[in-house]
Formats: C-alpha cells, sequence, structure tokens
C-alpha cells in the first residue's frame, strides 16, 4: 500500500480515456430523513452501469502495458463481467466470459454488447463455484489471465479511484464513507486511499445479511467461508471475503459493519426509485439502506457509494411484494373456515376498509366440516392487519401468519 493514493491518482487519470467522474449528489431526501448531510456517489452511472469498470480497466491497463497478453478471463454472472467486457473492446483485447449456466438472458446479452465483438461468453455450471472452477482451469490451459473481481491488487487500486473523485468532487474530507461490501475489492480500496488522504474519515461497511462475509471475517480474525448465502442481492452475496481485501479491512472493528435485511433492501430500492427516480440493483443500494443503522449520523457530511444499478425490471413485482411484506402492508394467512354456506361472506364482512384481497386459493373438502384458505391481504398500514386478527379470533375463525414462514412462504407464496 505504499505510496497507494500516488497509483490511484495515475489510475484515475487513465481511466477519462473511459468516462468523467461519475456524480457526487447532495440528497435533499435522505438529508433530511436523517439530519445529516447525504452524498450520493453514483456509480450506477458509468457506462456499465456499476463501478466494477475501474478495476477490470486498471488491471487491464496494466497487464497491457508490460506486454503481459491480452486475452483475459473471469467468472462472474453480473457487473464485472460487464465490466471485462468493456475494457477488452477498449483494449481491443480478448475476453472469454464464463457465466454459470442459470444467468439471466439479459446480463448475457448485456455483457455481449459492452464487448462488442471482443468477447465470447461460456456457460457453464449451476453454480458459480463450479464456474469459477472453470474458468480458472481454462486460464491455466489456454495461458489467458484471469481476472479475479476483487482478489487482485491492481482490481483494489482501480476500485479506489471512487474514493479520490469524491474526494475532488466534495472538495472537503467527508466525516463518514459508507461502502457496500461483497468480494471486498472497493471497500480495501476506498479505505486504503482515505487512511493516505482523509485519516479522519470514518467507515462504516454495508453487507446484505444472508452474506456478511466480512463481519464473519473480522469476528473470526480471518477469513471465513459462509455456510450458506442469500443470493437475492447478487453483486454483493459472497460467501468469504477476499484474502487480499481482508489484509487491508482486518484493522477494522465488526460494528462498522452492519447487515442488510434483504427485504428491508426492496423498501430502500423502491423509496429511491419512486422519490427519487433513481434506479439502483440491490447492491446499490446497500449504502444507503444502512444509514438508519449507523450511529451519530446528525449534523455528519455523510457519503454513501451506490454501487450499481444494473436492475432487470422483470424483478421489480418481487421486490415490491418482498417490501410490502417487511413493512407489514402485506400478509399471507392459512384460514381454518367452515364449510358451511356463508362462510366465506362472513369472513369478508371482517375485512376493514382498506384492505384489500391480493391472493385466495379455497379448496374444498368433501366429508369435513372445515377447509383450509390461502390469502394474501394487502393495506395502507401495519396496524390494520393487527387489527384483523383480532377480528379473526373474536370471530372463531382459526388462523395461521405464513409471511415469515421460510419454508411454506417459499412453497405457497
Amino acid at each position: 500500500m505504499e505510496n497507494f493514493a500516488a497509483s490511484v491518482r495515475q489510475a484515475e487519470v487513465a481511466l477519462r480515456d473511459l468516462f468523467e467522474p461519475t456524480p457526487l449528489q447532495k440528497n435533499d431526501h435522505l438529508s433530511a430523513r436523517y439530519g445529516a448531510e447525504i452524498w450520493l456517489k453514483r456509480e450506477d452511472l458509468t457506462p456499465v452501469r456499476s463501478y466494477k469498470l475501474r478495476g477490470a480497466f486498471n488491471a487491464m491497463r496494466k497487464i497491457v502495458a508490460r506486454g503481459g497478453g491480452t486475452h483475459f478471463v473471469c467468472a462472474s454472472a453480473g457487473n464485472h463481467a460487464q465490466g471485462i467486457a468493456f475494457a477488452c473492446r477498449h483494449f481491443a483485447a480478448q475476453g472469454t466470459i464464463f457465466m454459470p449456466v442459470t444467468t439471466p438472458k439479459q446480463k448475457i446479452d448485456k455483457t455481449r454488447i459492452f464487448g462488442n465483438g471482443a468477447v465470447e461468453i461460456v456457460l457453464t455450471g449451476d453454480y458459480f463455484d463450479q464456474t469459477l472452477a472453470a474458468a480458472q482451469a481454462f486460464a491455466r490451459e489456454s495461458g489467458a489471465t484471469f481476472l479475479s473481481p476483487f482478489d487482485d491488487p491492481d482490481i483494489i487500486e482501480g476500485q479506489a479511484t471512487v474514493g479520490l473523485e469524491v474526494l475532488d468532487q466534495l472538495g472537503g474530507v467527508p466525516d463518514i464513507v459508507v461502502l457496500p461490501v461483497g468480494g471486498g475489492g472497493l471497500a480495501a480500496g476506498v479505505t486504503g486511499l482515505l487512511a493516505e488522504l482523509a485519516p479522519a474519515t470514518r467507515a462504516e461497511f454495508a453487507e446484505p445479511e444472508g452474506g456478511t462475509s466480512l463481519r464473519e471475517a473480522l469476528l473470526s480474525g480471518t477469513p471465513v467461508t459462509l455456510p450458506a448465502v442469500d443470493n437475492f442481492v447478487d453483486g454483493a452475496a459472497v460467501a468469504r471475503i477476499g484474502d487480499l481485501p481482508f489484509r487491508a479491512l482486518g484493522r477494522f472493528d465488526a460494528t462498522q459493519v452492519h447487515p442488510a435485511p434483504e427485504d428491508r433492501i426492496c423498501t430502500t430500492m423502491l423509496d429511491m426509485l419512486n422519490i427519487e427516480g433513481i434506479v439502483l440493483e440491490p447492491a446499490g443500494a446497500l449504502a444507503v439502506d444502512v444509514l438508519r443503522d449507523i450511529p451519530d449520523l446528525a449534523g455528519k457530511r455523510v457519503v454513501c457509494i451506490c454501487s450499481g444499478g444494473n436492475f432487470d425490471f422483470e424483478r421489480l413485482p418481487e421486490v415490491k411484494e418482498r417490501a410490502q411484506r417487511f413493512s407489514g402492508l402485506k400478509r399471507y394467512f392459512i384460514l381454518r373456515m367452515p364449510q358451511r354456506p356463508g362462510a366465506l361472506r362472513d369472513f369478508l364482512q371482517l375485512l376493514g376498509p382498506e384492505d384489500d384481497i391480493a391472493r385466495f386459493e379455497y379448496l374444498k373438502k368433501s366429508a369435513r366440516n372445515f377447509g383450509s384458505i390461502l390469502i394474501g391481504i394487502e393495506t395502507t398500514r401495519p396496524e390494520n392487519l393487527d387489527s384483523l386478527c383480532s377480528r379473526l379470533e373474536a370471530a372463531g375463525i382459526g388462523y395461521r401468519d405464513i409471511t415469515r414462514d421460510p419454508v411454506l412462504a417459499e412453497f405457497l407464496i
């Protein structure tokens, strides 16, 4: 990390061949909510809609300059693949990008468009670990250069240009920088730069609750592999923090890492879309989402890194559904209903004026006095559904709330 800031400055100057600095925007809505000066670093506005282009470009720039080859390999189902593809096109290099077979067609098509004929896409493996192993084996056999999304010093150096731009644009030093964490390349780069140029700035980190690889590593004192990962926040759902990033991040305390519940992230995504018109992918919303968990925000100058905006709008119904459930505005019940004429009509009378049936499934069973109903109810205030439950109990209608039951909800909803 010696002379790190000087190297990052060189990377930042070279990066201007691709795109201008992404905007740093003060957000009045969030500033008013938290009583602080909240700034958003809009990495969702790079040419590939994420910061990943920075590291890919920097690593490739150095390898090409020293004659280290012009064939690059990566394994990625998302932003790293698109960054590699764009950089390959810029350097007239050859790229081979391995993606899981389950990768959505939209991501495959975007990667191919960014590569513009410079990349070949190989679909292999049902799980990312299988894809990664295939990519690394191909790189060894072909003599191509494998580029990790985060476990590479030049990748980390390229990602650090985000922090350099923040300092230049802010015209001062932020009190707090909130960094999303997946493999840790961005966080390692930016905190390394701040240690040299703005040592008084406090770093706070955001991880998806279903993939807290940095937090667990800090608690253990070494990188650990999580037994399971929730892939909803696909841009940051990493089972193991990178070894190189952890060398830079191991000095921090686990209390500085804030796990963000996946359903809560959905409320932040909708909030940013509906109020600000900003489209963020789940990983891109992490830093904004955890503002509510960070102590001592009031009166501070805070920069949130919005890391990406590669959001497939086909996922919007799922995001809305999860946000409603987290906010208590939508719940699912299994009702035990008497099998007699008029029973359903009696139940409908229990609904409040703001309650709306969003799902209804009923199977009448012969030779039984009671049948089961799966019902989903939307409302405008969480307390409305608490009141409905009280009315159900008073009417003698048995029910089970399965909204947060991980097994039944995944199977039935």
